[in-house]
Parts: C-alpha cells; sequence; structure tokens
C-alpha cells in the first residue's frame, strides 16, 4: 500500500514540474478586424478601425487575459464609402467633438478577468477599456475557435461613448437634441486572428 500511495506521490510531482506555463499569443493586426456601429435617431453609421497590436494569454486552450492597442487615427467608414460624406464623418470622428484623435491615437483594452463559459472555446471575459485617456470596466463574451486551419477570437463589445468624455450629440449631456440625437452606446465586432 505504502508502495502504491508512494507511487502516485511520485507521478503527481512529476506532472507538475511538467505543466506548461500560460503562454503569450501575437494577435495578427493585418488579419484581423474591428467593425464598430453607432446609431442615432435617423439612422446608423458602420467602419471599421485597426488594431494596432495585441496579444492573449493562453494555457493550453483555455484564455487567462490578454491587451491590445487599437489605432484610433484608422477610424473609417464603410456605409457611405465613396461619397462625400464619409470623409467628413471620418474626420469628425477623429476630432475633439468624439475621440480626440490627435491628442489620444490609441484606445487600450486590457483582459482582467477570464471564466470559462462551459463549452469549449466560449468565455466570459471583464477587460478595462481606456479611451480619451478614461478607463472603464467592459464586459463581453468571446468565442475561440479555429477558421481554416487558424486559430480566431471573436466578440462583440457594447461601449457606452458617454462614460469615456465623448459628448456630440449625447442625450446624457445635452438637452433638446431631437432628431439630432445620436445614441451613447455603440457596438464593436471584432474578429482577432491568431498568429
Amino acid at each position: 500500500m505504502k508502495k502504491v500511495v508512494f507511487s502516485l506521490s511520485l507521478v503527481l510531482i512529476l506532472l507538475s514540474a511538467f505543466t506548461m506555463p500560460p503562454t503569450d499569443v501575437m494577435v495578427d493586426p493585418s488579419k484581423s478586424e474591428l467593425t464598430w456601429t453607432g446609431r442615432k435617431v435617423t439612422g446608423s453609421h458602420t467602419g471599421t478601425i485597426k488594431l494596432k497590436e495585441g496579444t492573449l494569454v493562453m494555457d493550453g486552450d483555455m484564455l487567462k487575459g490578454g491587451s491590445f492597442v487599437i489605432d484610433m487615427t484608422s477610424i473609417t467608414n464603410l456605409d457611405m464609402a465613396g461619397k462625400d460624406g464619409a470623409g467628413k464623418l471620418e474626420g469628425h470622428l477623429k476630432s475633439a467633438d468624439f475621440f480626440n484623435v490627435a491628442e489620444y491615437p490609441d484606445a487600450l483594452l486590457e483582459i482582467t478577468n477570464v471564466v470559462h463559459r462551459g463549452t469549449p472555446g466560449s468565455f466570459k471575459v471583464e477587460a478595462d477599456l481606456t479611451i480619451k485617456g478614461i478607463t472603464k470596466p467592459v464586459k463581453f463574451n468571446t468565442q475561440i475557435s479555429d477558421e481554416s486551419g487558424m486559430k480566431v477570437a471573436t466578440a462583440d463589445i457594447t461601449v457606452d461613448r458617454s462614460e469615456y468624455d465623448v459628448r456630440y450629440g449625447s442625450g446624457s449631456f445635452f438637452d433638446n437634441l431631437g432628431d439630432k440625437t445620436i445614441y451613447d452606446e455603440f457596438d464593436l465586432n471584432v474578429k482577432l486572428v491568431l498568429k
């Protein structure tokens, strides 16, 4: 009996000695996509924004953390592409009325907590999002899967711009805007391709 207990103890010690630590997995910014959608009383606009760099911390197939730098200077509009208004909208979003990219060229997202949702590749994520130098918590679900031989992480994140002092057209800051109101929440559809 003592030999069995000793053997099991030895096996457990050896297995724990060979446990791999979590590893940083780089995200490929050139293949990753971030699509934003903002809504107003009279419609919506959609566009893209580029990821500058990012990593996910993985322990095997388990997400443990991550951090990302978003290039705010890359904001583009898709729904009016090729029309005169697209450039005007992009310039306005980059101005001090909205994201003030001259002063704050990057946004940051730092994962602070991850909970496995019970199905392979599915996680609940809590993170700190910094826009215009203001950091606020965000929560979202993410899915990590294989697509055409590549690991891909996807998420839909809702952001309340009023929390980041983005006031233009916001009913949270101004009264009597009527149909000029731009809703505070905007959506980010995220697709990260891992290297």
